[in-house]
This record gives structure tokens, C-alpha cells and sequence, in this order.
């Protein structure tokens, strides 16, 4: 048999062997069992929200819709970029679950390694230490315009002020000034802050951020949302409204 003969049958075998619909029940079910104990800023729900986005987003992308292997990345991505989240990290055996779950659903290397890829490269904190770069795969972009439209509007809202109860942060002081000179060390050192302040150190610039030309689209809107929001919220907190 020739070699090429040989690695088309390997495939083939490979292929027969993964089963698309059980490996997204398992993600599934993994997001639940990793995920059930977090706040509801970062639970299932808002996973199940990043991937109906993400996919949606990637219909639009004629590159990323007319390719399942593209779909699929994007799904199994959405799916699994919150598990080991730093901020809820109870164990730290907890950081290799994606890598360990896609081994043991026998994806093959090359989505496995572009789904590792997209799901490191996501953060903020990332984005502002420089390390987004070009060299990221096509499907990244959805998959990040996704979690962080999660992240703006009405939706967005709720889950700040989610977030910062559970962290038991100060809905606003007004002697305590949004950080300018954000770098990933100060984003994510656990020092005093206030929840509206996270508007303006992270969520009014995602808008700005977003990678696909159907991301920038929705952001519009939940950007608006939010600065109306944040006028309104001013007015009351100083008693004008």
C-alpha cells in the first residue's frame, strides 16, 4: 500500500471514529460540571449565549460558513474558551481540561491545535500585553466578537454589576478614577476597584476591538446601550434624575 494510500485510510478510520454530535454533548456536559459553581457572569448560560453568537457571526464570514471543519472549530471553541478561566480557577489541573477532553474525544490535531489557539489568545488581558497577532486562525475572530458582545449591552450590564456583587466591589466612588495605564499585570492584579469603573477601563473599548466586520455591526448597538446606561446611571447616583 502506498503511503499516500495509507494516510488516506488512517483518515478515513479517524473520521469514522469521531462522532461530531457526541463530541458537542460532551462539551456540553463538561461546560456544565467545570462551570455550575461560578456566578452567573460567567455560568453555562453564558456560554450557550458566546456560541449561538459565534456561530451566527460566522455565517456571515462566506470563508468561515461554506467550511464545516470552520463550523465545527468555531462551535467546539465557543464552547469550551471559559473553562479554566483564571478567575475561577479552584484547581490547578483545571487549566489542561480542554487540552485532555479534546485528546480524549479524538479530534484531529490540526482543529485541535487551531481550538487551543483561539481559546488562549481571547483575553483581554491578552489583547493588552500585545499578544493578539496575526498569526491566529481565521475563526478567532468570531469566536472573541462573540464572548465580548456577551460582554456589552443589556446583557453585558448584568453581568458587571453580577460580577462585581460577587466580589463584593463598590457599585462607584467617585474618588476612585478608572485606570488609564491599564497593562495586563494592573488588569488583573486583585486590587480595590469599583464595578462602574469597569465600563470604562474594559467594556466602552470593545467596541473599538472587535476583528469581524459582523461584530463591529452588533457592538454598535451595545455600545450605545451602555453609554446611555452610564449617563443615566450618573444623573440618578448625583440626584439630578
Amino acid at each position: 500500500m502506498s503511503q499516500t494510500a495509507a494516510g488516506a485510510r488512517s483518515r478515513e478510520s479517524e473520521m469514522a471514529s469521531w462522532n461530531w454530535e457526541e463530541t458537542v454533548r460532551k462539551a456540553e456536559e463538561l461546560v456544565v460540571k467545570s462551570m455550575k459553581g461560578n456566578d452567573a457572569s460567567h455560568d453555562p448560560a453564558h456560554v450557550w449565549r458566546v456560541r449561538d453568537l459565534a456561530l451566527s457571526l460566522a455565517r456571515e464570514e462566506q470563508a468561515l460558513s461554506s467550511n464545516s471543519d470552520s463550523m465545527q472549530i468555531v462551535e467546539l471553541a465557543a464552547l469550551l474558551h471559559d473553562i479554566g478561566d483564571y478567575k475561577y480557577l479552584r484547581d490547578p489541573s483545571e487549566d489542561k481540561l480542554v487540552e485532555h477532553f479534546l485528546i480524549d474525544s479524538g479530534i484531529e490535531e490540526s482543529k485541535k491545535t487551531k481550538i487551543i489557539k483561539i481559546i488562549n489568545g481571547m483575553g483581554f488581558k491578552d489583547e493588552l500585553a500585545g499578544l493578539t497577532n496575526g498569526d491566529l486562525p481565521l475563526e478567532f475572530g468570531v469566536v472573541q466578537d462573540a464572548d465580548r458582545l456577551d460582554a456589552i449591552g443589556a446583557i453585558g450590564i448584568a453581568r458587571c454589576f453580577t460580577f462585581g456583587g460577587s466580589r463584593n466591589r463598590v457599585l462607584h466612588d467617585p474618588n476612585i478614577q478608572p485606570r488609564s495605564d491599564l497593562s495586563k499585570e494592573k488588569y488583573m492584579k486583585k486590587e480595590e476597584q469599583t464595578t462602574v469603573n469597569h465600563f470604562h477601563e474594559k467594556l466602552l473599548k470593545l467596541k473599538d476591538l472587535m476583528k469581524t466586520k459582523a461584530g463591529r455591526k452588533r457592538a454598535e448597538k451595545r455600545h450605545k446601550f451602555m453609554e446611555e446606561f452610564l449617563v443615566e446611571f450618573y444623573e440618578e447616583w448625583d440626584g439630578r434624575a
